[in-house]
C-alpha cells in the first residue's frame, strides 16, 4: 500500500492525453507507459536490494550518505524538505481541493480546503506509523476500486472507437525519438515515488525480507493499473480523441454513465490525491529525523513521541512548509525548479548501489536480477530525464540546481556547530 500510494497520484488519471499529444499512435502511447513501467521496476531493483544491504532509517538519505559523504546525503534531504517533497505535496493538495469543490461546491477557498487537508493528514501521522500507515492503505484500496470501476465501466459501457492500424505515425527517424522522448516526461514522473517507502525502513518488523518484496509487487502492481487505463482511454477516445481532451478519465467515465460517471471519477481523483498527501506524510519526516539524528539539523526535529514513537516534530515541520507553499499559489513554479534535481537523486542512488556491490559483492537477502545491466539502464535513463529537462527548461533547471547548491554551505555550517 506504501509503494503504491507513493506512485499513484492524480496523474493517471490526466497524463495521457499528455503523451498522446506527443505521439499518435496507440502502440507509440501504450509503448511510452510500457517503457516507464520497464525505468520504474529497473529502479524497484535498485532500491529493493539497497533495502536488504541498508535496512536503515531515513532509507534513500542513508544510502547516498553511506555510498559518497554525509554533505550528498544532506543536500538530498535538504532540497526534499524545502522543494521536492512539500512543493509536490502542496501541489497535490490544491488539486485535491479543486476536485473537492467540484463535488460539495462548497464555498471555501481553495487554498484553505488545501491547508486543512494537509494539516488534517499531518495530525493523524503524529499518532504514529500504526494510525498513518491504516489511513493510507484504506485510501489505497479506494483509489485502487476507483481506477477498476474506471477499467469496467469504459470495457464494458463504451463502444470502442477504430484504432490506427499502423504502430508508427511517421517513418522512424530523429524527429520521432525526440516526440516519443517528450512522451516520456510526464509517464517517468506518474511512475515516480516507489523510493519513498524506503524511508520507513527502520520502523519495518523485517525490512530485508519486507521491503524487497513490497517495492516489486507494488510497482509491478502500478504498471498494470496504468496500463489497464491508458488501455481504456485509447479504446474509448480512439488516440486522436485521447489528445483532444485534457481530463481523459473524466471523459471515459461520461461516455459510459455520463454526468454521474463523470462525478464519481471526481471523487475517486480526490481520493487518489489525499492517498498520495497521506503517503508523503508518512514517510518523507523520517529523513528530516535522520538528518537531525546525525547532528546537521535542528536537534529537536529528532525528538520522537515516547507514547507513538513518531517523529513528530520532523512531521509538523513537514506540513507546516507544505501549507505554507499551499497557500502561497507558487507550488508550480517551484516544482519547475526540482525536476531535474529529483532525478539527479535517483541516478546518485543507483551508482550508491553499484559502489556497495563493488565493496561487499556478497550480499544477504535481496539481489537486484540483472544487476549491473538493469542498474546502469536505470541510472542511464535517470540521467537521460535530467538531460532533456535541462534543454528544455534550461532556467527552471538552473534555479532547481542553485537550490540545491545552498544546501553544501549550510551543511557544512551545521557541522561546526
Amino acid at each position: 500500500m506504501l509503494v503504491m500510494g507513493g506512485i499513484v497520484g492524480s496523474g493517471i488519471f490526466i497524463n495521457p492525453y499528455v503523451v498522446a499529444t506527443q505521439v499518435h499512435t496507440p502502440f507509440l502511447i501504450l509503448g511510452a507507459w510500457a517503457a516507464g513501467g520497464a525505468i520504474a521496476l529497473a529502479g524497484a531493483f535498485v532500491y529493493a536490494e539497497l533495502a536488504a544491504r541498508r535496512p536503515e532509517v531515513g532509507g534513500q538519505y542513508a544510502y547516498l550518505r553511506e555510498a559518497f559523504h554525509p554533505s550528498v546525503a544532506f543536500v538530498y534531504g535538504w532540497v526534499l524538505l524545502l522543494v521536492t517533497q512539500t512543493g509536490g505535496m502542496a501541489a497535490v493538495a490544491v488539486t485535491f481541493s479543486r476536485y473537492f469543490l467540484e463535488i460539495t461546491h462548497a464555498p471555501v477557498p481553495e487554498g484553505a480546503v488545501a491547508a486543512a487537508a494537509l494539516a488534517l493528514l499531518t495530525v493523524i501521522n503524529c499518532f504514529g506509523v500504526r494510525a498513518g500507515s491504516t489511513v493510507q492503505s484504506t485510501l489505497m484500496i479506494l483509489k485502487i476500486a476507483a481506477i477498476a470501476v474506471l477499467v469496467f465501466a469504459g470495457f464494458a459501457l463504451v463502444h470502442p472507437v477504430p484504432q490506427r492500424a499502423l504502430p508508427l505515425d511517421q517513418p522512424p527517424s530523429f524527429g520521432l525519438l525526440v516526440a516519443f522522448g517528450a512522451a516520456m516526461t510526464p509517464v517517468v514522473f506518474s511512475y515516480g515515488g516507489w523510493q519513498t517507502s524506503s524511508f520507513l525502513t527502520a520502523e519495518m518488523k523485517d525490512p530485508t525480507r519486507d521491503l524487497p518484496r513490497a517495492l516489486l509487487i507494488g510497482v509491478v502492481g502500478v504498471i498494470v493499473l496504468y496500463m489497464s487505463v491508458t488501455f481504456i482511454c485509447l479504446r474509448a477516445l480512439g488516440a486522436d480523441g485521447l489528445a483532444a481532451t485534457k481530463t481523459p478519465a473524466s471523459a471515459v467515465m461520461r461516455a459510459a454513465l455520463g454526468e454521474r460517471g463523470a462525478s464519481f471519477i471526481a471523487l475517486g481523483i480526490a481520493i487518489s490525491t489525499l492517498g498520495f498527501l497521506s503517503q508523503g506524510m508518512l514517510t518523507a519526516p523520517r529523513v528530516y529525523f535522520a538528518m537531525a539524528k546525525d547532528g546537521v539539523f535542528f536537534k529537536s526535529v529528532a525528538w520522537l513521541s515516547p507514547r507513538t514513537a513518531a517523529p513528530v516534530v520532523a512531521i509538523a515541520l513537514q506540513g507546516v512548509i507544505a501549507i505554507v507553499i499551499a497557500l502561497s499559489g507558487r507550488y508550480e513554479q517551484i516544482l519547475n525548479y526540482v525536476i531535474s534535481v529529483d532525478f539527479i537523486s535517483f541516478g546518485m542512488t543507483g551508482i550508491a548501489l553499484l559502489i556497495f556491490r563493488h565493496r561487499d559483492p556478497v550480499s544477504v537477502g535481496f539481489r537486484a536480477p540483472g544487476h549491473p545491466y538493469t542498474t546502469l539502464f536505470f541510472v542511464a535513463a535517470s540521467f537521460a530525464v535530467v538531460a532533456g529537462t535541462i534543454a528544455r527548461y534550461p532556467a527552471n533547471s538552473a534555479i532547481g540546481l542553485a537550490i540545491l547548491l545552498t544546501g553544501v554551505p549550510v551543511y557544512f555550517m551545521w557541522r561546526k556547530t
